[in-house]
């Protein structure tokens, strides 16, 4: 089956930047194992993300904090982390990528990661001149799911972590990356929402909830276009920011589907709430991690994993059943509120 040009692209720019020597360590030669269990959640021993990684800047208790150019941000990245632009087929004249050397004021730029999770691990910096702060709104959720959308590969996925859900910088960006197996979060089945919120659904968007998964996180899918998606979960991402409730957001199907993940790992934490075991792990559930892609930076801890101890592992970020009902409310709120503005 042809690629993508966005997949040829993406894969040919990384492996070269890869040959170049610029990551801090060699991710494909980290052990990776599939868990047993129904839900085939994947482990890997990942060592030098614990030590080469780049430290947080930020407080870890608001969602919403004032970009502060003085701290590392992508602008400070590198040249020759960069790969290209993107901008999304319907805003660009011809079917290729703009290069760096000509970067336009609104430039979404895509970088490498230089600490990677898996191969192809990238960056997507929207708008990446303009500084903006790790914060979402419907118009840049459009810009990720065309992303994943012109990917056009099963095993391209994008993630988001809000500030306090283990974004490590305050300016705007996903990540993505390849893997080659469903995430445990594709596998785990869903329930509808009742009757009453499914008539105040979203059009073009199919509203679940991720059922008999330890997390809790609301489950969207296009049955329209993905302008309809997206506004669906920018309302959702308004609704958690406004009650300054960290959050996830996983990006599969080639931009159709969506996973919206309240959590509170970071915030148990710090109230001393989860267990020492749990912590000694090293494990920080950011977007990947939540899905069920775990990262051990111990190799006794790699070793010992099972289905079980990482369900147990992402208990502990879930969010309560009363949380995510009053999340639900929130969010079709939210909607209801811009239906009414765009009536005005």
């Amino acid at each position: 089956m042809p690629r993508s040009v966005l997949d040829t692209v993406l894969l040919a720019k990384w492996e070269m930047a890869f040959s170049a020597g610029l990551f801090r360590y060699d991710v494909t030669a980290c052990p990776t194992r599939l868990l047993g269990g129904v839900y085939g959640f994947v482990a890997q021993l990942n060592e030098g993300r614990a030590h080469k990684k780049r430290p947080t800047q930020i407080v870890l208790d608001e969602v919403l904090q004032p970009y502060d150019p003085k701290k590392f941000n992508f602008t400070k990245a590198d040249a020759a982390e960069v790969l290209f632009q993107f901008q999304p087929t319907s805003r660009r004249r011809d079917r290729g990528f703009t290069e760096t050397a000509s970067l336009s004021s609104d430039a979404n730029m895509v970088l490498i990661n230089v600490s990677p999770i898996e191969y192809g691990h990238v960056l997507l910096v929207p708008r990446t001149m303009a500084q903006l702060p790790q914060r979402l709104n419907s118009e840049l959720v459009l810009l990720a799911l065309q992303f994943c959308a012109e990917a056009d590969n099963p095993y391209f996925r994008v993630g988001y972590n809000s500030l306090g859900a283990y974004a490590t910088v305050n300016h705007l960006h996903f990540q993505a990356y390849y893997l080659t197996a469903p995430f445990p979060m594709e596998r785990a089945p869903t329930a509808p929402l009742g009757a009453k919120r499914q008539q105040c659904a979203f059009n073009g968007v199919n509203l679940l909830q991720l059922h008999k998964y330890p997390l809790h996180a609301l489950v969207l899918e296009c049955t329209g276009r993905l302008h309809d998606l997206a506004a669906a979960v920018g309302a959702a991402a308004e609704a958690l920011q406004a009650r300054n409730v960290p959050f996830n957001v996983l990006i599969v199907d080639r931009g159709a589907r969506v996973f919206v993940v309240p959590q509170r790992f970071a915030q148990r934490v710090a109230a001393g709430a989860v267990p020492a075991d749990v912590l000694e792990t090293g494990i920080n559930p950011a977007v990947f991690e939540c899905a069920g892609h775990l990262l051990y930076k111990r190799r006794c801890d790699y070793e010992d994993a099972s289905q079980a101890s990482a369900w147990r592992l992402l208990t502990e970020a879930s969010v309560s059943d009363q949380e995510i009902e009053t999340l639900l409310d929130a969010m079709l709120g939210e909607q209801q509120q811009q239906m009414s503005d765009d009536c005005d």
